[in-house]
Order: C-alpha cells, then sequence, then structure tokens
C-alpha cells in the first residue's frame, strides 16, 4: 500500500508525461481524481499525507488515472466544473464551461440593470452556466436559455435546480425558432459554436471529447453566428445588446457582420491572456 503523497507524485509524473502539462498542473489533476477515488476533500490529504491507502480506493484511484492519461477531460471525469464562483455539473452532452467565457458574463452583466426587471436571452445554453451565473447575479432579470440539444437541456435544468435559480425558464429548439412570436430581450448572449469544420484542433485535447455540435460551424467557423446576428434584430428591445465569443482570429470578422445588420457600439473585448474573444453590439 502506498500513501497519498507517494500516489500523487507517480500519478503527477504520469500525467506530465502523457499529456504534456506542467508538474505542478498534473500534481493538481491528481489530486481532484485521488479525492474522487477517496470521497475526501483536499484538505483530507494534506492531513492524511504518509496515511496508507486501502487496496479498493488506489484501485479506483489507478482507474481514473488511466481515463485521464487517455486525454478524457478531468471534468467529465469529476462531472463537476467551476465557472463563475458556482459548481456546474457537467457531462458528454456539453460543453465544458472556460475560464474565458467569463469574460462574456461580465461584459453582459455590465450592461444589464442591476434593481429592475429586464429580459435576457442565452442561446446555445448547453450546461446553463452563462445563464444561471447572469440569472443568480440579476435577481430580478427573466433570463431564457435556449439549447437544440434535449440531452444539454436537462444538465442545464439539473444544474438550475441545484443551484436554485429560480429566474430562469428553457426552450428546446434551434437559436430563434426556440422562442413564442414577438419574444424580446435586453440582451442576447451566446458562445456558439465557433470553430471550422475541418479544423485540426477538433482532433486535439479536451475537444475529441465534446460534442461536435457545440463545437465547429460551417467552412470558416461563422455559421451560427450569422445565423445569431441575422436573427437579434427581430428579438431584441430598443437598445438592447448582443454579445458572443467567438475564435481568436474572428473578431474583425463578426464586427463586420454586426456592422453589416445595423449595429452601433460595435466592439471587441479581449480575455486575460489578450485574445480578443467576445464581441458586442447594440441594436436600435
Amino acid at each position: 500500500m502506498d500513501t497519498p503523497d507517494q500516489l500523487l507524485r507517480h500519478a503527477a509524473a504520469a500525467l506530465s508525461a502523457a499529456l504534456g502539462l506542467p508538474l505542478r498542473e498534473a500534481r493538481l489533476e491528481a489530486q481532484i481524481l485521488l479525492c474522487l477515488a477517496l470521497d475526501k476533500p483536499r484538505s483530507w490529504l494534506i492531513a492524511h499525507d504518509r496515511e496508507l491507502i486501502e487496496s479498493a480506493p488506489a484501485t479506483a484511484f489507478a482507474a481514473l488515472l488511466e481515463r485521464r492519461q487517455g486525454g478524457e477531460p478531468i471534468a467529465y471525469i469529476s462531472s463537476e466544473r467551476e465557472f463563475y464562483g458556482l459548481s456546474f455539473k457537467v457531462n458528454p452532452d456539453v460543453l465544458i464551461p472556460r475560464p474565458e467565457t467569463e469574460l462574456l458574463v461580465e461584459l453582459a452583466l455590465a450592461r444589464l440593470p442591476e434593481h429592475r426587471a429586464c429580459r435576457v436571452l442565452d442561446l446555445g445554453t448547453g450546461s446553463g452556466a452563462i445563464a444561471i451565473a447572469l440569472a443568480k447575479l440579476r435577481p430580478q432579470a427573466a433570463v431564457t436559455a435556449v439549447d437544440l440539444s434535449h440531452d444539454a437541456l436537462e444538465v442545464a435544468r439539473a444544474n438550475a435546480r441545484r443551484l436554485n435559480a429560480a429566474n430562469l425558464e428553457f426552450a428546446e429548439g434551434a437559436w430563434y425558432a426556440a422562442l413564442p412570436p414577438g419574444s424580446r430581450f435586453e440582451a442576447i448572449v451566446s458562445n456558439p459554436p465557433y470553430i471550422a469544420a475541418g479544423d485540426p484542433h477538433l482532433a486535439q485535447g479536451d475537444v475529441r471529447f465534446e460534442p461536435p455540435a457545440a463545437l465547429a460551424s460551417g467552412a470558416d467557423g461563422l455559421d451560427d453566428i450569422r445565423a445569431i446576428i441575422g436573427g437579434a434584430p427581430a428579438h431584441l428591445s430598443p437598445g438592447g445588446w448582443l454579445l458572443f465569443e467567438h475564435g481568436y482570429d474572428q473578431a474583425e470578422a463578426c464586427r463586420r457582420l454586426l456592422q453589416q445588420s445595423g449595429f452601433r457600439e460595435i466592439a471587441s473585448a479581449a480575455d486575460l491572456a489578450g485574445i480578443a474573444r467576445v464581441t458586442l453590439g447594440r441594436y436600435g
């Protein structure tokens, strides 16, 4: 039998070699997996780093480690991912929420009133991360979350129940077609598919395990963004905002599409890595 410290050292080295992770990041992932196998919090590992681990949890840890070495995302193995300070359940039916997408939430919050009612639409909600974060931080807002995938909506609904997001409703369908006629919103947000079909990144890293329909969008990656921009004027209240995430090299094209559709106050915002990640505009 090994101690947690011994298991973690061996596991971190294995993950680093298999996935090319920095050793510190590999050890953190190993800790997450060991906590899952032991059904213990991370604080337990620190307090019991020299305690011998029984064979059953050690075997379970080895199985989890093998899955991660094969490239399966840590979020799918643990069934959990933190986003905007909230813990979301995730599975392969939904895209894994990423830290870069928190920028979209921040920009939307800055444009939504804090103390009066408003309506917000999240297109392609997936796990519900964006919609639920906005609903929690703007409790007077009525948030509608749309997704084409029934399975994804089941994940989002479960997250909304767990996180007590009562001011949130869901609709199943393709973008605006899921909405009742005449629906209008003060803000429309989206993290749509935006990778070009055939892009080599689709065969690399975590995205190999994520739902393809949530990733790729036509030859240039902009098909869904075109649909979202094209339909937004009919569903925005006067002066309403459209904000959406896009690829690292798509900001200029997205600004041009907004301009062609009559938007104003068009801008792109960079994430912490300095990459133009979100483009937005105001209509009417």
